[in-house]
C-alpha cells in the first residue's frame, strides 16, 4: 500500500509540475494540454515502464529453455520467498549487474547481464538473485521503474523547454528567459533527486532480506563488492534514468564523498557490506 501511494505522489508531482510548465508557455491552454500530456504519460508510466526499462537496458526476456540453471536456481529462491516465479531477462551488458522491475508480485521482471552470469559464482549469484527478489516482495521494483521512466519522460521534455527557451520560444520567454532555463534546468534534477532518495533506502531493505531469502550474507557481501569493482573498469551503456534501478550503480566509476555521496544513487557499498556483516548467522 505504501509503495502505491508514493506511486501516486511521484505521477501527482508529475502532473503539477507539467501543468505549471504549460501554463508557462501557453497560459489556459498550454496547462490543459500538458495536462493531458500527463495523463498519458501516467498511464503509460504504469502499464508499460518495465517494458521501456528493458528497452533501456536492451534486454531480452529469455525462456527455461534458453538459460535453465538461471531459472532452477530463481524458482528455488523465489519459492523461499514465497512469490510467483518471475519473468527473467539477460542484458547484453558486459558489466555484471542486476535489476528487478514490473508493477507487481505476478508481472515482475528479474533482469540479469551477461558479464554476471559470466564473472561471478554460484554463491554470488545466488545473492545477487535473492537481492533483486527482496525488491519484487517489497514491490520497490513498482516505485523505481515509474521514477526510472518518469525522469527519463521530464528530462526529454526539459531538453526542449530549455531549447525553446533559448531560441525564443514561449509566451513568456521575451519577459522572463532566465527563469524558463532554470526550470528546465531544475525539472530534471528534481526527478533524480527523487531516485536517489528512493533506492539509497530500498537498497538497505533488500540487501537484509536477500541475505534471509539466500539463507546467508556472505555470497551477496562478497557480490556487491566484485560488481563494484567491475563497474568501474567495465562501462555500461544505459540510459542514466534506469541506473539506480540496478543492484550497483553501473554509471558511477567514482563514488562520492562528502556532499557529492548525497546525490549518489546507491548506498556505498562498504556500507552494504558492514550492514550485511552485522547479520551474520541468519
Amino acid at each position: 500500500m505504501m509503495q502505491r501511494l508514493k506511486v501516486f505522489v511521484l505521477m501527482a508531482g508529475l502532473t503539477a509540475l507539467l501543468v505549471i510548465l504549460g501554463g508557462y508557455f501557453g497560459g489556459q491552454q498550454g496547462a490543459i494540454l500538458f495536462f493531458v500530456l500527463a495523463a498519458v504519460m501516467n498511464f503509460g508510466m504504469f502499464w508499460f515502464s518495465d517494458k521501456a526499462v528493458l528497452r533501456m537496458y536492451k534486454a531480452r526476456i529469455v525462456s527455461p529453455e534458453d538459460a535453465p540453471e538461471l531459472y532452477q536456481m530463481v524458482d528455488r529462491l523465489r519459492q523461499r520467498a514465497e512469490l510467483p516465479m518471475p519473468t527473467l531477462a539477460i542484458a547484453p551488458s558486459e558489466q555484471p549487474n542486476a535489476f528487478a522491475t514490473g508493477r507487481s508480485h505476478k508481472k515482475a521482471v528479474v533482469c540479469v547481464t551477461a558479464g554476471l552470469l559470466k564473472l561471478v559464482d554460484r554463491r554470488e549469484l545466488e545473492g545477487v538473485v535473492a537481492h533483486e527478489l527482496a525488491h519484487v516482495k517489497h514491490n520497490h521494483m513498482l516505485v523505481s521503474t515509474v521514477a526510472a521512466t518518469m525522469a527519463g519522460a521530464i528530462a526529454l521534455l526539459a531538453s526542449v523547454a530549455r531549447w525553446g527557451a533559448i531560441l525564443g520560444g514561449g509566451r513568456n520567454a521575451d519577459r522572463n528567459p532566465l527563469a524558463l532555463i532554470v526550470m528546465s534546468i531544475v525539472a530534471p534534477l528534481a526527478a533524480m533527486i527523487v531516485q536517489m532518495a528512493i533506492s539509497r533506502a530500498n537498497e538497505f531493505q533488500a540487501d537484509r532480506t536477500g541475505a534471509q531469502i539466500a539463507g546467508a550474507t556472505e555470497g551477496l557481501s562478497s557480490a556487491l563488492q566484485r560488481l563494484d569493482a567491475y563497474s568501474r573498469k567495465i562501462p555500461m551503456q544505459v540510459n542514466p534514468a534506469a541506473a539506480q534501478l540496478a543492484i550497483v550503480n553501473p554509471l558511477a566509476a567514482v563514488r562520492g564523498r562528502g556532499f557529492t555521496k548525497l546525490f549518489s544513487t546507491h548506498p556505498p557499498t562498504e556500507e552494504r557490506v558492514a550492514r550485511l556483516g552485522e547479520l551474520r548467522g541468519l
